[in-house]
Protein backbone atom coordinates (compact mmCIF):
# COMPACT_ATOMS: atom_id res chain seq x y z
CA UNK A 1 0.00 0.00 0.00
CA UNK A 2 1.45 3.58 -1.23
CA UNK A 3 2.00 5.92 2.39
CA UNK A 4 -0.84 7.87 1.10
CA UNK A 5 -3.43 5.91 1.91
CA UNK A 6 -0.94 3.70 4.74
CA UNK A 7 -1.64 7.86 6.21
CA UNK A 8 -5.05 7.89 5.40
CA UNK A 9 -6.10 4.49 7.06
CA UNK A 10 -3.78 4.97 10.19
CA UNK A 11 -6.26 8.93 10.44
CA UNK A 12 -9.25 6.70 10.84
CA UNK A 13 -8.15 3.30 12.65
CA UNK A 14 -7.07 6.10 15.45
CA UNK A 15 -10.18 7.98 15.15
CA UNK A 16 -12.06 4.95 15.41
CA UNK A 17 -10.63 4.18 18.92
CA UNK A 18 -12.50 7.28 19.65
CA UNK A 19 -10.04 9.32 21.78
CA UNK A 20 -11.53 12.00 24.46
CA UNK A 21 -9.58 15.17 23.73
CA UNK A 22 -6.98 16.10 26.77
CA UNK A 23 -3.81 17.84 26.21
CA UNK A 24 -1.25 16.50 28.34
CA UNK A 25 2.49 15.72 28.20
CA UNK A 26 3.75 11.99 27.97
CA UNK A 27 6.97 10.74 29.12
CA UNK A 28 6.71 8.49 26.58
CA UNK A 29 6.01 10.80 23.49
CA UNK A 30 3.02 9.44 21.96
CA UNK A 31 -0.31 9.29 23.48
CA UNK A 32 -1.16 5.81 25.14
CA UNK A 33 -4.10 6.06 27.54
CA UNK A 34 -7.40 6.96 25.34
CA UNK A 35 -6.95 10.80 25.21
CA UNK A 36 -5.41 13.06 22.50
CA UNK A 37 -5.07 16.33 20.47
CA UNK A 38 -5.19 17.13 16.45
CA UNK A 39 -1.25 16.58 16.55
CA UNK A 40 -2.19 12.72 18.00
CA UNK A 41 -3.99 12.40 14.84
CA UNK A 42 -1.31 13.12 12.76
CA UNK A 43 1.51 11.35 14.51
CA UNK A 44 -0.18 8.08 15.07
CA UNK A 45 -1.43 8.58 10.97
CA UNK A 46 2.37 8.68 9.82
CA UNK A 47 3.12 6.10 12.59
CA UNK A 48 0.73 4.00 10.49
CA UNK A 49 2.72 4.11 7.42
CA UNK A 50 6.03 3.70 8.86
CA UNK A 51 7.29 7.23 10.07
CA UNK A 52 8.32 7.78 13.69
CA UNK A 53 7.16 11.85 13.81
CA UNK A 54 8.74 12.12 17.42
CA UNK A 55 12.13 11.18 15.96
CA UNK A 56 11.85 12.84 12.37
CA UNK A 57 11.08 16.18 14.16
CA UNK A 58 13.77 16.06 16.88
CA UNK A 59 16.79 15.14 14.04
CA UNK A 60 15.00 18.35 12.37
CA UNK A 61 15.36 19.86 15.34
CA UNK A 62 18.91 19.61 15.42
CA UNK A 63 19.42 20.71 11.94
CA UNK A 64 17.26 23.33 11.38
CA UNK A 65 17.65 25.01 15.33
CA UNK A 66 17.08 28.37 14.17
CA UNK A 67 13.98 27.71 12.58
CA UNK A 68 12.09 26.26 15.57
CA UNK A 69 12.11 29.11 18.22
CA UNK A 70 12.86 26.15 20.75
CA UNK A 71 15.18 27.38 23.93
CA UNK A 72 15.14 23.91 25.35
CA UNK A 73 13.77 21.12 22.91
CA UNK A 74 11.97 17.94 24.18
CA UNK A 75 11.20 14.86 22.14
CA UNK A 76 8.44 13.81 24.14
CA UNK A 77 6.57 16.95 23.29
CA UNK A 78 8.45 19.12 19.98
CA UNK A 79 6.26 16.94 17.98
CA UNK A 80 2.87 17.28 19.25
CA UNK A 81 2.76 21.08 18.64
CA UNK A 82 1.31 22.39 15.34
CA UNK A 83 3.59 25.18 15.04
CA UNK A 84 6.42 22.92 14.92
CA UNK A 85 4.65 20.38 12.73
CA UNK A 86 4.57 23.34 10.32
CA UNK A 87 7.97 23.93 10.52
CA UNK A 88 8.55 20.44 10.01
CA UNK A 89 6.66 19.32 6.91
CA UNK A 90 7.82 22.74 5.19
CA UNK A 91 11.08 21.21 5.39
CA UNK A 92 10.59 17.47 4.30
CA UNK A 93 7.04 17.35 2.69
CA UNK A 94 5.75 18.49 -0.77
CA UNK A 95 4.34 21.69 0.29
CA UNK A 96 0.61 21.94 -2.15
CA UNK A 97 -1.97 24.62 -2.48
CA UNK A 98 -4.25 25.63 0.56
CA UNK A 99 -6.82 26.63 -2.01
CA UNK A 100 -9.38 24.02 -1.16
CA UNK A 101 -11.16 24.80 -4.80
CA UNK A 102 -8.30 23.08 -6.35
CA UNK A 103 -9.84 20.14 -6.00
CA UNK A 104 -7.51 18.58 -7.79
CA UNK A 105 -4.67 18.60 -5.81
CA UNK A 106 -6.11 18.00 -2.29
CA UNK A 107 -5.21 13.72 -1.71
CA UNK A 108 -6.57 11.63 1.29
CA UNK A 109 -3.62 11.38 3.25
CA UNK A 110 -2.66 14.59 2.87
CA UNK A 111 -2.20 17.22 5.50
CA UNK A 112 -3.67 20.57 6.55
CA UNK A 113 -2.55 22.69 8.73
CA UNK A 114 -4.34 25.67 9.97
CA UNK A 115 -2.96 28.30 12.47
CA UNK A 116 -3.28 26.35 15.33
CA UNK A 117 -4.90 23.46 14.54
CA UNK A 118 -3.97 20.42 12.39
CA UNK A 119 -5.72 17.08 10.34
CA UNK A 120 -5.25 14.66 7.73
CA UNK A 121 -7.56 15.20 4.25
CA UNK A 122 -9.93 12.44 3.95
CA UNK A 123 -10.63 10.60 0.79
CA UNK A 124 -14.19 11.85 1.29
CA UNK A 125 -16.12 14.99 -0.38
CA UNK A 126 -18.48 17.35 -0.07
CA UNK A 127 -20.75 18.01 -3.02
CA UNK A 128 -18.49 20.43 -4.11
CA UNK A 129 -15.44 17.98 -4.30
CA UNK A 130 -14.02 19.51 -1.46
CA UNK A 131 -12.77 17.12 1.16
CA UNK A 132 -13.19 16.11 4.62
CA UNK A 133 -10.52 16.64 7.08
CA UNK A 134 -10.17 13.83 9.75
CA UNK A 135 -9.04 16.01 12.79
CA UNK A 136 -9.40 16.19 16.66
CA UNK A 137 -10.56 19.77 17.99
CA UNK A 138 -11.81 19.90 21.15
CA UNK A 139 -13.85 17.89 24.20
CA UNK A 140 -17.19 18.38 21.92
CA UNK A 141 -16.36 17.65 18.48
CA UNK A 142 -19.44 15.61 17.16
CA UNK A 143 -17.48 13.75 14.58
CA UNK A 144 -13.92 13.37 13.78
CA UNK A 145 -14.18 13.23 10.37
CA UNK A 146 -15.73 16.72 8.95
CA UNK A 147 -16.56 18.70 6.14
CA UNK A 148 -14.86 21.68 7.98
CA UNK A 149 -12.20 23.27 4.99
CA UNK A 150 -14.77 25.57 3.76
CA UNK A 151 -15.85 27.25 7.05
CA UNK A 152 -11.44 27.98 8.08
CA UNK A 153 -10.08 31.08 7.08
CA UNK A 154 -7.00 30.06 8.92
CA UNK A 155 -4.61 27.47 6.15
CA UNK A 156 -1.52 28.09 6.60
CA UNK A 157 0.29 24.38 5.05
CA UNK A 158 -0.81 21.84 2.57
CA UNK A 159 1.32 18.76 2.50
CA UNK A 160 2.08 15.47 1.08
CA UNK A 161 4.52 12.95 2.23
CA UNK A 162 6.75 11.95 -0.66
CA UNK A 163 9.60 9.58 0.84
Amino acid sequence: IDDQTDILKGALTYVASKPKYKSKYYSTGYSDDGYGVCTDVVANALRSAGYDLMTLVEEDIKNHPNDYNIDHPDINIDFRRVTNLKIYFSHTALNLTTDIFRVEEWQGGDIVVFKSHIGIVSDRRNEDGVPYVIHHNDPWQAAYEQDILEDRDDIVGHFRITE
